[in-house]
C-alpha cells in the first residue's frame, strides 16, 4: 500500500486538520483477484482498523478505486542484461495492456549511470520503442537510478504515483548511498514494485542486493518478486500481478488524532477482519508517515 498525499479537510469535529490517506493492496495465498475485490467490497470500513503510532483512529472513508497513476519504470541496462532483454521487454507489454488507461509512464535505464530515456508519455509504445533499442552494457548504478525515479515521479500528474524496477544485479556504481536513497523514499509519496531477475547458477541478487529490493518495496507499501530469468511465463505473470494490483488498491482515509506529537515519524498499522472462512488476508501498506511539524 502506498501513502497518498495529504488534502486538507474538514474532519467531523468541524477543524480543519490534515486527512492522512492510504492505498492498500489485499492479497491472499492462491491469489485470485477477483476474489479478492469481492472480498474488500464486503469489508467496508466496518471490517478495517488503522493505528498511528498504536493508536486506534477512526476511520474517515474506505472505497475501492480503478485510478490512473504516474508510473516510472526503473530498467538495467547493464551487461548482465543483455541476454534477458527480450524476454522483460515482452512481460513489460503485458504490464503496459494491463494498465489503467490514463496511465501515464516514464522510463529511465541505467547502468554505469541514470539517464532519462522517456519522458511522463500515455502511450505505452513510447516506452516500449526506446527499450528495443538498448545495448545492455556497463555496471548497475540501482541506487542512482531509483532516487532519479523519486524525483522525476513527483512531477506526475496523478495523485496516485508508483515506480516499478527491474534489475538482475546489486548497486555497484552508484554516487548516492543506500542509506540517502532510503531516506528519499522514506519521505516520498510513492509506491515501488520491484522485479529482481535472478539466475539459478549466478544470482548475483543473492543477499544483501535482495534485501536492499525487499526493504525498499516493503517500506513504501509495494511488493518485490524474484522470477528465475529463464522463465518468461513467470515473467508475464508477475507483471499482470503488479498491474492489477496497482489498479485494484482500497482507499483508507483518516484524521490522525496526535498531529501535535513530537514524534518525526508516525508509525501505522492497518488490521482487517476478514469474513469467516477466508483465512488470512495479506496486506501491502505504506508503514507510516512523517510528522506535519516542519
Amino acid at each position: 500500500m502506498k501513502t497518498d498525499r495529504l488534502t486538507k479537510e474538514r474532519n467531523p469535529s468541524g477543524s480543519r486538520l490534515p486527512e492522512q490517506k492510504y492505498h492498500v493492496a489485499l492479497s491472499f495465498a492462491g491469489e485470485d483477484r477477483e476474489y479478492v475485490q469481492s472480498v474488500a467490497a464486503q469489508l467496508g470500513a466496518q471490517g478495517v482498523e488503522v493505528f498511528d503510532d498504536k493508536v486506534k483512529q477512526q476511520i474517515a472513508h474506505f472505497t475501492d478505486e480503478d485510478a490512473p497513476v504516474s508510473l516510472g519504470i526503473v530498467y538495467d541496462v547493464s551487461g548482465s542484461m543483455k541476454e534477458r532483454v527480450s524476454r522483460s521487454i515482452r512481460a513489460l507489454r503485458r504490464f503496459i495492456e494491463t494498465s489503467h488507461s490514463d496511465d501515464d509512464f516514464f522510463l529511465i535505464g541505467f547502468n554505469d549511470r541514470a539517464k532519462l530515456v522517456q519522458d511522463f508519455t500515455t502511450s505505452g509504445d513510447s516506452i516500449l520503442g526506446k527499450l528495443m533499442f538498448v545495448n545492455p552494457h556497463g555496471s548497475t548504478a540501482l541506487y542512482d537510478a531509483a532516487y532519479l525515479a523519486v524525483e522525476k515521479v513527483q512531477q506526475g500528474r496523478h495523485s496516485k504515483k508508483a515506480l516499478l524496477i527491474i534489475s538482475d544485479g546489486q548497486d555497484n556504481n552508484s554516487r548516492y548511498t543506500y542509506k540517502e536513497l532510503r531516506n528519499r523514499v522514506k519521505e516520498a509519496d510513492v509506491q515501488i514494485y520491484s522485479i529482481g531477475i535472478t539466475d539459478p547458477v549466478n544470482d548475483s541478487l543473492a543477499g544483501f542486493g535482495r534485501g536492499i529490493l525487499e526493504e525498499m518495496t516493503r517500506m513504501t507499501g509495494g511488493r518485490a518478486f524474484f522470477p528465475n530469468a529463464y522463465n518468461e511465463p513467470e515473467l508475464v505473470e508477475i507483471c499482470t500481478r503488479i498491474a492489477l494490483e496497482l489498479r485494484h488498491q482500497y482507499s483508507v482515509g483518516f484524521y490522525p488524532t496526535d498531529i501535535a506529537s513530537a514524534t518525526k515519524w508516525h508509525k501505522v498499522q492497518v488490521k482487517v477482519n476478514p469474513p469467516r472462512g477466508l483465512g488470512r488476508l495479506s496486506l501491502s501498506y505504506r508503514d507510516g508517515y512523517p510528522s506535519f511539524k516542519k
